[in-house]
């Protein structure tokens, strides 16, 4: 079952996405962000009170700007997506999960080591170039959920 509801709009949104944020780190790295797009559909807490489908988590605004810079400067994203990464979006919206991004809600890219917390959050991981933080004890009990 999966953890958010999704409709064929939502495969193709989330793979766009995917795509923009880590096409340079192959399919485990696209995987990892689907993880943190459906952890966020699923969190009912922090900045992710309001979000609950894949498409209020790709284009919610804070502080001014999307939360994913893909959106607001990515030509990939506005690619349309191909169908290994619709059946990567799939997978991960059917339930694939694994850490570093297992329980993650943000990730990024310091170019740099990453650091041990980020916003207060803690580090959980690195694969390649992006860094993924869950959220600190007993702040988020939802993302744990299904």
């Amino acid at each position: 079952m999966p953890r958010v509801k999704y409709r064929d709009a939502d495969i193709d949104l989330m793979a766009r996405m995917m795509r923009a944020e880590a096409e340079g780190e192959g399919k485990q790295g696209m995987l990892y962000v689907g993880n943190v797009i459906v952890n966020r559909a699923v969190a009912d807490c922090l900045d992710f009170n309001d979000v609950r489908t894949i498409e209020d988590v790709i284009f919610q605004i804070q502080g001014g700007n999307y939360s994913f810079e893909a959106v607001q400067k990515g030509n990939l994203f506005y690619q349309r997506a191909r169908s290994s990464e619709k059946r990567l979006a799939k997978q991960t919206l059917d339930n694939w999960r694994q850490h570093p991004a297992k329980f993650a809600l943000w990730y990024f890219n310091p170019y740099a080591p990453c650091p041990p917390t980020w916003y207060g959050q803690p580090f959980t991981g690195q694969f390649k170039d992006h860094c993924f933080y869950e959220p600190a004890a007993g702040t988020c009990e939802s993302v744990y959920n299904g």
